[in-house]
Formats: structure tokens, sequence, C-alpha cells
């Protein structure tokens, strides 16, 4: 890869797409001094951040350092020059040639056949983004670690789901996990537990990209040592380059692997299915992104489209406001994407190589305190893809419509009590639906009380039994007594200043409960 002192100092050489001296038409109201003055201001931003992106660079002095630095900024200079381009042109989608999917762009998960036993899965690979903290809910540390089920992390249920596949089935599947510099010291600590397991780990680091100055565009940092606040994980989108760039995606290869399952780590319900490998290999598909119907709790998820007959997905980021109802509507947009997604491996290798991945920029502003008091902030956008995005870039590539229970993530305490409970119970670290429970799993919804997973742990001395449950809310400062049952639509609300203590036994059934109940 060309570093990027070697780029050329034009930036943005005349052309007759909005280049600097051509004579452009009037677009969108702006007229050809408009272009210009945007294109100017382009190219200067550009050249600071270079110059600024150099200037860390030379203060590297370790040649393997500086070469691994040197190649994460060639990365994030290229995200940020397409990011000023996108902005100075105004890029969005036309929201009049968005579609849903065509019938060819999603295959239903029920017409797939059944497969017992697959010969491919001496050739996959399974791969867990690693790189989340569990800050929103009030853990230090890599998220994968929080306690989900059982005395087990989400950790601990990944790798037992990959020893059983290789128990069972006779096969060596390598267990990939991609760290950010947030958890990789910790998941390095953390994983010389499973040492003499029947499972093969491997780590690899995604790229640690600066954050960037919202007024001025430069970046925060100012050396390579800068504090790690200065920096950021670029999105899962990264995962296709940092795969490359560590090395781990020709140690694969080299070992005889051609497909890749890459899923959050935080997705119980993501595990390895034998139907939609086989799928893959029928279809000569180098992608595969799992799809699942959408329901009024999801309409913030991305969701695939059609776009001038190419398969896209579409956030909601990109969405203009406009339309943001329409983009939520459950009628034009029945799908979202779970990020559980099958890749070819040659595949990624190809479209790396040649430069052909340009996935949507995702700007990310947020605010950084410069003081410990936090009484100093200043605006920060970070630039973040996502690996979705990369649906367009590969052959073949399809949605896969696949059931709810294949989507178990959890993000809040309110997940964690569902999968907690006694909906579910654990099979070689595989959650599975109690047979007793009819139709999908309920909708729970707990207040600010119970943000923290400590805060959770205090109020519900015991998960309560929710076979039967339908729909929970719990707002206010309640507490839950042990063997408490829950059924059809329960709601809890605690005045302000004021506590409920749901006693011991208790069995709710289509009930409201609010006030103060001590």
């Amino acid at each position: 890869m060309t570093s990027f002192k070697n780029l050329p100092q034009r930036l943005f050489p005349q052309s007759n797409e909005g280049g600097l001296g051509v004579p452009q038409p009037r677009r969108h109201g702006k007229t050809q001094s408009a272009f210009a003055f945007d294109n100017t201001s382009t190219s200067v931003a550009a050249s600071q951040m270079r110059n600024a992106l150099n200037k860390m660079a030379d203060g590297v002095k370790d040649p393997v350092a500086k070469k691994k630095f040197e190649t994460e900024m060639d990365n994030f200079f290229a995200l940020f020059r397409r990011y000023l381009t996108d902005k100075a042109k105004g890029t969005t989608l036309d929201w009049e040639r968005i579609q849903p999917p065509q019938a060819s762009q999603v295959v239903a998960y029920d017409t797939l056949p059944t497969v017992e036993k697959s010969t491919l899965l001496g050739k996959l690979a399974v791969l867990k983004l690693n790189g989340g903290l569990g800050t929103s809910m009030g853990c230090v540390g890599p998220k994968s670690v929080i306690e989900v089920r059982e005395g087990m992390s989400f950790l601990d249920l990944s790798v037992r789901q990959i020893e059983y596949l290789n128990r069972t089935y006779g096969v060596n599947v390598p267990f990939v996990l991609m760290n950010s510099f947030n958890t990789d010291d910790d998941t390095q600590n953390i994983i010389k537990k499973y040492e003499g397991h029947n499972v093969d780990i491997l780590t690899f680091n995604q790229s640690r990209y600066p954050r960037v100055l919202k007024d001025s565009l430069l970046p925060v940092s100012k050396d390579i040592d800068s504090p790690i606040s200065d920096w950021y994980p670029p999105g899962h989108g990264d995962v296709f380059e940092s795969l490359q760039n560590s090395g781990i995606l020709d140690e694969l290869l080299e070992r005889g692997v051609e497909y890749l399952f890459l899923s959050n780590v935080d997705n119980l319900g993501a595990v390895v299915d034998l139907n939609i490998l086989e799928h893959m290999k029928e279809t000569d598909a180098e992608y595969i992104m799992e799809l699942t119907d959408k329901t009024k709790a999801d309409v913030k998820g991305g969701t695939i489209i059609d776009y001038e007959g190419t398969v896209r997905l579409l956030e909601i980021a990109q969405v203009p406001k406009e339309h943001e109802q329409d983009f939520k509507s459950i009628k034009k947009f029945r799908y979202f994407n779970t990020n559980n997604i099958w890749l070819n491996l040659k595949a990624i290798k190809r479209v790396v190589e040649n430069n052909e991945l340009e996935l949507e920029i995702i700007p990310n502003f947020k605010s950084l305190s410069v003081d410990k008091k936090g009484e100093s902030d200043i605006s920060i956008v970070q630039l973040e893809t996502a690996v979705g995005a990369a649906i367009r870039h590969f052959k073949n590539a399809h949605g896969v419509n696949v059931p709810r229970r294949r989507f178990l993530p959890v993000k809040t305490c309110s997940d964690l009590m569902l999968v907690k409970s006694d909906l579910y119970s654990m099979k070689h670290g595989q959650l599975v639906m109690d047979s007793a429970r009819f139709g999908p799993a309920p909708l729970i919804k707990l207040g600010s009380h119970f943000k923290k997973v400590s805060d959770f742990q205090k109020r519900v001395s015991s998960i309560p039994r929710i076979i039967e449950l339908d729909h929970l809310t719990i707002t206010g400062a309640v507490n839950l007594g042990r063997k408490v049952t829950l059924k059809g639509t329960v709601i809890i609300v605690a005045n302000e200043g004021s506590t409920i203590d749901i006693p011991n036994g208790s069995i709710l059934e289509n009930v409201v409960v609010q006030g103060s109940l001590r």
C-alpha cells in the first residue's frame, strides 16, 4: 500500500466532476463559485490533515511500529478524504431510487435444504467482533466478559459452541476475535483459561484512528503516544482491511479456510448454521447477510434495499430527516440486518488488494472532555464504517431471512433479564427457547434505575418466570422479590421519590402497579 506521504500534492485534480477551474452547472442552488470554494476548502483540509499525520509518523522510531502506524493512517486518510469529498458534493442516495429488495435478493430461510452434516465445516472459521466495552451497562473491560448465563460470559458461550462443533464433527474450526485497543489486553489475559480446550483461538486488532476536531478538521492526537481518549476504533467495517493487515487473512487461507461466519460477540443467537453454509456454496455467493423480520422495536436497525438493481444496506444515518418515518415503516422495509454475515475469504482478499471497498461513511459526532471535571468539552467527529455496507462489493451477494432466534443481542439489562430467564435453556453453549413458549420472545423495557448491571442485580433478587409474559415495563425504583411470575402485560411504575417492592412469590398477570409499595 502506498504511503500517504507519497500522495500527490493536488488531492483533487481538475475533472468534469466538480474539479477546480472547470465550469460547472448550477446544482441544488449552488453556483460555480460556491463549488470552487467547497473544493478549495476540501483540498486545504486534506493537506493539513496529511501534514499532521506525517508529523505523527515521523515521531515513531521503532520500524515495525512505524510501518503499522503508517498503514493505519493510510487507511484513515483515505476515509477522511472521502468524507471531505462527500461533504463538498453533498453525495447521498436518491430516495426516489431506493426500493425494497427484489425477491432474488432475499431468500427465505425455510426454503433452504436441511443439512445434518457438511464437509464445508472443515473450511469454516468463526469471527466475533470483540471491540466493544461494557460501559453502556456500567461495566469495566470488554463487554464479552459480562456474565450472561449460568456464570458464563459471551466468550465462554462462544468457545463452548466451537468446542462442540469440533468434537461432534471431527473438525478444527478456528475461533477468531477482532479486538480493539480498548479490549485487547484484557482479552489476551482472559483467553488463557481456554488453553487445553478443543478450540484454536486467533486474535487481531482493528485499526486505531485519530478522533477529529469538528471545527478545525485536525486530529485531536498530537503523536502516537497521545492519550487513549484521542483515538477510536472505526467500526466493524474495518474488519476487511484489519484482517489483511494483521496477516490473519493469509493464515486462514493457508490453512484451507474458505468461509467466514462473522457476528457481534453479544448476539447469543449467532451460531453456526449448516443450512446457510451449504446455501452459500450452492449459490456461489461471496457474501450473505442474515436478515430478520422488523418489529416496532427494530425501526432504527439497518435494512437491505435495492438501489438501481444492486443490493445495498441502508442505515438510518443515511436517511434524510424528511424520510425517517418512511425508513421506519415495517411495510416498506420488512427486514433489518442482524449483523450475522457469511463471507468468502478469497473474495475479501480480492476486494481489499484491489482497493474495491468503498463503504458508506457514518460520521459519529461526540463531545470529548479535556479535563477531569468534564467542564471543558470539545466537539469531535469519528468516521466509522459498517461491515454490512460491504454487501454491494461482493458477487452474488444477497440476504437470507432467518428466524428471530438467530438475533438475540444483549445491549441492555432488559436484554440481560430475557436471556437469563426460564424462557431459555442452554445446550452446548447455545440458548434454546422453551417449547412451551407460544410466539416470539416478550418485549422487556427496564427504566434508568436498571441501566447498570450492578443496579440490576441489586433490584432483581432472582430472574422472574416469564414464559407466559408478553410485555414488561418497569419505571422508577422497583425491587423484584424472589420467585416472581409475570404473565401477559405487566407495567410497574414507581412514582418519583417512592419505591415499589414486589413480594417474594408474587404472580402478576395483565396488571398495572403504580405508586408506592414497601
